[in-house]
């Protein structure tokens, strides 16, 4: 091995040493815990092989937690993307409103999630809540927002909006102040004066490399839900609410089933893996880089 190679190796090696410990080592067990019937607390355990799997298979819970996954992930990154960039865009026109844009997008990314969710607990409440108090101005409602199955989700994936779309709009912020100023004189000079024809025609394709990191991010901290299920609904009612990490947390922490909690784990590994590769596979073709 030369010498710059030699060099660049013992360079790397700490931070492969940290990953390996920090990373593959406890995916690695609780992969070969997945193959067990090992309940947390238990002196001894038997090999099963893939017995946890085919149980996940044929789980209705399991079934249900993974579609509140997909759908809360669906709606969440849509939704955060979308607000992030309209915040991003107000804020970047210097508009005169733009320091009130960028706290109230900014806000809830600086806030401890469990002490907002309180704060929404109260805000949803079903008798003194100010969001049903607002509604009953109108004459609609009241509504047991996070008791009721077909109402707990959304509200959620509202929530989540809420949550994220700051994150959406700092990253994107960073995206447009890298594009030239050049490029937007030239585009008004060549009669785009539009608006939204200057951003669907202009900003979104300069965007790209960073429209693909928004994605990638929102989609994974989406499916990372849990703070806001677990004070608010404790994934019910009747499981409405229910997602893969609460389900994992619920399984393994509530009824010590530790082995198909690490099979869960591991499913839901693969999928952030899965969904990362698609989402980079998909618009990577679509990214224009300068």
């Amino acid at each position: 091995m030369s010498a710059p190679r030699l060099q660049t190796t013992l360079m790397l090696l700490p931070s492969l040493a940290l990953t390996a410990l920090l990373l593959l080592a406890p995916m690695g067990i609780v992969a070969v815990m997945s193959l067990t019937d090992w309940q947390f607390g238990a002196s001894h355990f038997d090999w099963i092989g893939l017995q946890n799997y085919r149980n996940l298979w044929d789980d209705p819970g399991f079934r249900k937690a993974f579609r509140n996954t997909v759908y809360y992930l669906i709606w969440v990154s849509l939704g955060s993307i979308t607000v992030g960039l309209m915040g991003a865009v107000l804020i970047e026109a210097h508009t005169s409103l733009r320091s009130f844009y960028r706290t109230a997008l900014f806000l809830p990314v600086a806030s401890t999630l469990i002490g907002m969710a309180v704060v929404w607990q109260f805000m949803l409440h079903p008798t003194l809540g100010l969001l049903n108090r607002l509604i009953g101005l109108a004459g609609i409602g009241p509504y047991n927002w996070l008791r009721d199955y077909d109402l707990a989700l959304p509200t959620l994936a509202v929530i989540g909006i809420w949550q994220m779309s700051g994150l959406a709009m700092v990253m994107f912020l960073a995206g447009l102040k890298a594009i030239p100023p050049e490029l937007r004189q030239a585009a008004w000079l060549d009669g785009m004066s539009n608006p939204v024809d200057r951003l669907l025609r202009l900003l979104l394709p300069l965007l790209g490399p960073t429209m693909l990191f928004v994605v990638t991010v929102c989609a994974i901290r989406a499916l990372q839900v849990f703070d806001t299920v677990h004070v608010l609904t404790q994934g019910g009612p009747n499981k409405a609410t229910d997602v893969l990490l609460h389900s994992i947390y619920a399984e393994g922490f509530g009824f010590f089933r530790m082995g198909y909690a690490s099979a869960m784990t591991v499913v839901f590994v693969v999928c952030i893996f899965v969904l990362t590769l698609v989402q980079h596979k998909g618009m990577d073709k679509r990214t224009h880089y300068s």
